[in-house]
């Protein structure tokens, strides 16, 4: 009685050990193979004044429809591949206050946060990086990263899609981003790769 006990607990343990390399080889390096575990929400250009980042967004949470219905052309209802930043915010709690009551409000359907890196032309896929339109210089997001955090602000712009309005939010690495980014933390142990943390909310009506 005791033996076949004993064999069976054994036998129930077997599996695991097999289990263990597998999450070895997946061991991921920085935060731009993390995104890559993500679904892509986005990817484009950026626009801040004369300078174009080219970003790839991949979706923290909430929902892919607020991405689709947003980020389109409102007129020919296309893909948008270029996202204007309209004005810099001063990174203060009443701001911090404002986008969280906008992201409670948008539950669940009506918000997406999303971790934004530096593109590359390998990571778009068959799209292929936008054409920069004449008088825009191409420069790295972290250029955009280091301005925001030089300037302790984050980044807004207005979104008029094919289905409704809504804001945009960038934000730099700050308490308030890295509260999304817990899972990432836990797998990579730091974030040491300049990224921002974009937030999306539809305007309610």
């Amino acid at each position: 009685m005791k033996d076949s006990e004993r064999n069976h607990r054994t036998t129930e343990a077997e599996p695991k050990p097999l289990e263990e390399p597998k999450h070895e080889t997946k061991k991921l390096k920085n935060l731009s193979e993390y995104a890559q575990t993500l679904q892509l929400g986005w990817n484009g250009l950026l626009v801040l004044k004369n300078s174009c980042f080219p970003t790839s967004m991949h979706i923290l949470e909430g929902d892919q429809g607020v991405i689709s219905s947003l980020l389109k052309d409102h007129t020919s209802g296309s893909k948008l591949t270029q996202l204007k930043i309209a004005q810099r915010l001063r990174l203060d709690q009443p701001k911090l206050d404002e986008v969280t009551r906008r992201i409670k409000q948008g539950s669940p359907n009506g918000y997406a946060v999303l971790l934004a890196t530096q593109a590359t032309p390998s990571g778009l896929g068959t799209e292929g990086m936008p054409t920069v339109e004449p008088g825009l210089q191409r420069r790295l997001l972290r250029n955009l990263v280091s301005y925001l955090k030089q300037k302790q602000a984050l980044a807004s712009g207005g979104s008029k899609g094919r289905d409704g309005t809504g804001m945009l939010y960038a934000f730099p690495p700050c308490d308030f981003s890295q509260q999304y980014l817990q899972s990432a933390l836990r797998t990579l142990g730091k974030l040491e790769e300049e990224h921002m943390v974009i937030v999306i909310v539809r305007d309610t009506a």
